[in-house]
């Protein structure tokens, strides 16, 4: 039991050692803040008034006091009994006082209300019953030093000799007043330690509701953000924290609308709205954002409340979906047609080179044959493409270094834009040496070269093309970023469909290509843009490490064949699962 705890021995626990030490602490520097105010009030005294203060004593007895509480300062950062560090400096302090009442002449002293200072002190921090004994031992060293100095046992310096019975009127005097002192402290003490127990349990009681109700918000999965009336955020809970990707001091005290790209709903003729923000990594989601007004019964709206739901995968789903749906149909329309037009196609092509070798024919003649004859190689180069994009296409899936690939894709583009003088330079910036996935290296070699390709195309008149390979997780993500014209929004979610081409010359199949190549090694695709800032096509394949983390040897063994979809086709996943169980049939 503490120094606080104790004003009765059934009272319960309410300090802590830490408050004990704070008390002792403070003591101490009361303590010399009295010293330093008795030393100026007596050199005063004694050069305005003929008293028999023996200055020499008296300082030392003073010098003595702060030495005293020096030690007890540095006594109380190593000793942990602050129990007896509160008793020891109690006694000093009686012995103390006594002694500079002795030397300010006694009963003709002025300083015997400093017992009173010492008996409030021990009933604030020791047990009740302590602040009777104080003030008991403070009545007997009171007595005994008038006792000693009237009966002249020790030196006096008291100018004035009272009366027998005057003297222990002074005596008694003093002992009801110690006694009054030390009830009425310890009373008031304990009342004030019953009242602080009420209040640190309430404190505690409300620490531990606000504790609650703030893990209630930060644990909820949804994006959660309030602000004043007048829009600034002023709580963002981790989830929010999460999806914006962004710090609390980069949040708090800003303007919600400064973080979205549209409009917030207002709570009054609109609850709820899908909105677009950019990350600070210029990566662009898309949020429902839900928003309720914060009413305080009595005090009216104080904010509003936003609840925020991450909705950039489900809509990036809902593209591919659309996506798929429509490479299908484009897929179906093409086998059913290509050949039907193929097939006039060449007609069309053999006549024309017969009519070409007619003797009779003028230039202008000629000249619109050699058109009919461009655009019918050129007809043929749109429907050989449309037929290579619609049919099956086989794979040979293989341990593959996408570094190693980076670096002949590149190479090639450097040679080409060496001849053609186009001005622009390839910066490289590769996490790893190696990045091993499970592919077809010629297919993503076509994927890349195509990347390149749309770069180029993007920048007419120079500028940089940055490729990176990052180490992400599972995954290992490749990047083409240059620094061309851009593109809008619904041109960059249309990209990957069929005959979006945005180039001269191109039969718009190359990306939609690209995009069944990715599909078929189970990895991501999408592209990045903003007008007049350049595109960054991104591709995310599974690293070969973490593919064969995935597949299981039971299931290996048993869905070797059903992981195959078509005797043209076989995923990554199916095709490390065959090549798994047939090492275990060899072993």
């Amino acid at each position: 039991m503490t120094a606080w705890d104790s004003a009765s021995p059934s009272q319960p626990q309410m300090q802590s050692t830490f408050d004990e030490r704070n008390w002792l602490a403070w003591l101490v520097k009361v303590r010399i803040l009295i010293l330093t105010f008795l030393l100026g009030i007596q050199l005063a005294v004694t050069r305005l008034t003929p008293a028999r203060l023996p200055m020499r004593l008296f300082l030392s007895t003073i010098l003595l006091w702060y030495t005293l509480s020096l030690f007890y300062v540095l006594l109380l950062s190593f000793w942990k009994e602050h129990r007896l560090q509160a008793s020891l400096q109690v006694l000093t302090d009686l012995i103390m006082v006594s002694l500079v009442i002795h030397e300010t002449g006694a009963w003709d002293s002025s300083l015997n209300f400093l017992y009173p200072l010492v008996i409030i002190v021990a009933s604030i921090l020791l047990p009740r019953v302590w602040a009777h004994l104080v003030a008991s031992l403070a009545f007997i060293l009171y007595g005994a030093v008038l006792e000693l100095n009237y009966y002249a046992v020790i030196r006096s310096y008291s100018s004035t000799q009272p009366e027998p019975k005057l003297l222990q009127g002074i005596i008694f005097i003093n002992l009801f007043a110690f006694l009054m002192v030390a009830y009425l402290s310890s009373l008031l003490v304990a009342k004030l330690r019953e009242a602080r127990g009420e209040l640190k349990s309430a404190s505690g009681a409300l620490e531990d509701l606000q504790i609650l109700h703030e893990n209630i918000i930060q644990s909820i999965s949804s994006g959660l953000i309030t602000t004043g009336l007048n829009g600034r955020i002023t709580l963002v809970n981790n989830a929010a924290q999460k999806l914006l990707e962004r710090r609390p001091d980069q949040l708090l005290g800003n303007p919600v609308t400064g973080l979205f790209l549209d409009l917030l709903p207002n709570g009054e003729s609109r609850t709820h709205a899908e909105v677009r923000f950019d990350t600070p990594k210029n990566f662009r989601k898309t949020v429902r954002v839900r928003v309720a007004p914060l009413n305080v019964p009595d005090r009216g709206p104080l904010g509003f409340l936003y609840a925020l739901d991450d909705l950039t995968e489900i809509r990036r789903l809902e593209r591919e979906v659309r996506l798929q749906d429509r490479l299908a149909a484009v897929g179906r329309l093409a086998a059913a047609i290509a050949h039907e037009i193929r097939n006039p196609l060449t007609s069309i092509a053999g006549s024309v080179s017969m009519l070409s070798g007619v003797p009779e024919l003028g230039e202008e003649h000629r000249r619109l044959l050699d058109i009919v004859t461009r655009e019918s190689q050129r007809l043929n180069g749109i429907i050989t493409d449309f037929l290579a994009y619609s049919r099956g296409k086989k794979y040979n899936f293989e341990k593959a270094d996408l570094v190693q690939l980076l670096e002949d894709t590149i190479t090639l583009v450097r040679h080409r834009m060496t001849a053609e003088s186009t001005g622009i330079t390839i910066e490289c910036q590769f996490a790893a040496p190696e990045a091993w996935v499970l592919a077809d290296g010629d297919r993503i070699k076509q994927v890349f070269w195509n990347f390149a390709e749309n770069a180029i195309r993007a920048m007419r008149d120079g500028g940089t093309l940055k490729v990176a390979i990052e180490n992400l997780g599972n995954d290992w993500q490749v990047s083409f970023a240059d620094t061309g014209t851009g593109m809008t929004a619904q041109q960059t979610e249309k990209i990957f469909e069929p005959f979006q081409s945005e180039f001269e010359g191109g039969t718009g199949l190359g990306l939609a290509v690209v995009y069944q190549i990715v599909q078929a090694h189970e990895g991501k695709v999408w592209a990045r843009s903003k007008p007049g800032q350049g595109t960054t096509f991104v591709l995310r394949l599974r690293r070969l490490d973490a593919e064969r983390e995935a597949v299981r040897t039971p299931e290996a063994e048993t869905s070797t064949e059903s992981l195959t979809e078509s005797p043209w086709q076989t995923p990554p996943s199916a095709a490390l699962a065959r090549v798994a169980a047939e090492g275990r049939q060899r072993g």
